[in-house]
């Protein structure tokens, strides 16, 4: 049977149809699959905080307010054959164009960017710093307040719980977002131990104090003042009144010691406050630090200069600076001034 010349032609048309579609879904989905498929509506890079047991649905739904899907079916085709069901919860950053591999490997996974996570020197209690923690990770505030407060579980880096915020150094360190309370734990504490080189363990020796007792002083001596040239001179003060077994009389114990971080002036009332942490009552460093100091003040403890100085007072110009003397008779007389400045100016 001869077939005529007008079916081979449209026999060859259709397979040259077929072959020309097929080449153009294919090319259409390599691209989109491997090239670009979504694109962000303002051009730029866009983040998401995954949590646990989200729907991919609820993720796409998150996706189409900043990014337009050229191809949705297209995208949907790829997560069947990638068996894309679950994304892994995480803190994800995407670039302005992508395409569906780079989406969908990144939410299968786990492929997260970690984020910032910092806290300063204002950090003071156990509860404070928990909810510091908590509010830039997926974490609960209750497990690291039961962890920060328990001796035991403290004991594995040789703190316990009231000088557990000792390891926490104020800083900015890069961690998951999904980083679990444990390996919170052990990353602060090899960041704490990469501190305490051996040459400051050797300087805190020199001193007479253990690390813990040097972020206890650090964290006294921060509280104090915010001019920094002042603090190594008070660190020294401090050194020497310990030494002679002299009560601290740091005022800022006693604020702590109140919980009313607010005071402005220390009253009379104030000193009786029945608390380990009041210097005014009790000899010797308190059990803990009264915030979480910086690296630079434990270094201002660690390198004080060594003075004779047993008393110090605020200065009457009220500009953060202190009056340092060896001697009661002058501290009287600076005591005097500064009251007598804070009378003036009605500060109660």
């Amino acid at each position: 049977m001869t077939i005529k010349p007008s079916v081979v032609h449209t026999l060859m048309g259709v397979v040259v149809g077929l072959i020309l579609f097929l080449l153009t879904f294919g090319v259409e989905q390599y691209y989109r699959y491997h090239v670009s498929n979504l694109y962000s509506l303002n051009g730029k890079e866009h983040s998401y905080y995954i949590y646990p047991d989200i729907s991919v649905d609820s993720v796409l739904n998150m996706v189409r307010e900043d990014y337009e899907i050229s191809g949705e079916l297209d995208l949907r085709w790829h997560m069947h054959l990638r068996v894309f069901t679950e994304a892994k919860p995480g803190y994800y950053v995407f670039p302005a164009e992508m395409g569906d591999k780079l989406f969908i490997s990144t939410l299968q996974s786990g492929l997260q960017t970690p984020i910032q996570l910092t806290w300063t020197n204002k950090v003071r209690t156990r509860e404070e710093l928990a909810g510091k923690l908590a509010s830039q990770l997926m974490l609960d505030s209750t497990a690291m307040i039961k962890r920060l407060s328990d001796d035991r579980y403290m004991a594995e880096f040789d703190l316990n719980a009231e000088s557990s915020r000792c390891m926490f150094l104020p800083n900015t360190y890069e961690v998951y977002w999904t980083i679990s309370p444990d390996e919170l734990f052990k990353r602060m504490h090899r960041e704490y131990r990469a501190f305490w080189t051996e040459e400051r363990r050797d300087k805190a020796e020199a001193l007479g104090l253990t690390t813990t007792e040097v972020a206890i002083l650090a964290s006294i001596v921060e509280s104090e003042t915010y001019v920094l040239k002042d603090m190594p001179t008070i660190a020294s003060l401090y050194i020497n009144r310990l030494r002679k077994g002299m009560p601290l009389q740091a005022c800022p114990t006693v604020i702590y010691a109140v919980g009313d971080f607010s005071i402005r002036r220390v009253l009379k009332s104030h000193l009786k406050v029945e608390s380990p942490y009041n210097t005014y009552i009790n000899k010797g460093l308190p059990p803990g630090p009264i915030h979480c100091p910086l690296a630079r003040t434990l270094d201002f403890v660690l390198d004080a200069p060594k003075t004779n100085y047993l008393y110090m007072c605020a200065s009457p110009a009220l500009d953060g600076t202190h009056i340092f003397s060896s001697t009661y008779g002058v501290h009287s007389s600076a005591a005097r001034n500064y009251h007598s400045m804070m009378n003036k100016r009605g500060i109660r």
